[in-house]
């Protein structure tokens, strides 16, 4: 299920998400430490801790065309050895939890979902037409 959340739907209705300028960042997620509730959960305060195996660094060449978002494919580093990450999730990064929206749940992308060892993780976004995802 490659989903975005509700409150970054009404964000990016609202101008309050920039795709293009914004500080998007991803997370690898432990699916079995986080249910995902895309009604409620709205900011990465709601994901937990222990759910979050690994945190990226900012996308980079983000592109918008026709409501489709992509970017760069993205390489977590040393992500520390521990239970499979079965999902991606995105969020726009503000420096604090309770204000960094939640974007899009992806589950659906190559390399996924994958063991951590303590090696470099990629994360190869779709190369269906809806690329990460799509408004």
């Amino acid at each position: 299920m490659n989903a975005l959340y509700d409150a970054a739907r009404e964000d990016f209705l609202k101008g309050l998400l920039d795709w293009s300028s914004d500080d998007i960042r991803p997370i690898l997620v432990d699916a079995a430490s986080y249910t995902v509730n895309l009604a409620l959960d709205g900011f990465l305060s709601d994901v937990p801790a222990g759910a979050r195996a690994s945190t990226g660094t900012s996308l980079t060449g983000k592109t918008s065309t026709t409501g489709i978002a992509d970017a760069d494919d993205a390489t977590f580093t040393a992500v520390p050895a521990g239970p499979a990450c079965e999902a991606v999730v995105l969020y726009k990064h503000t420096g604090v939890e309770a204000t960094s929206r939640l974007i899009a749940y992806i589950d659906d992308a190559t390399n996924l979902p994958i063991t951590p060892n303590g090696g470099d993780i990629l994360v190869q976004w779709a190369a269906t037409a809806n690329k990460i995802f799509k408004l």
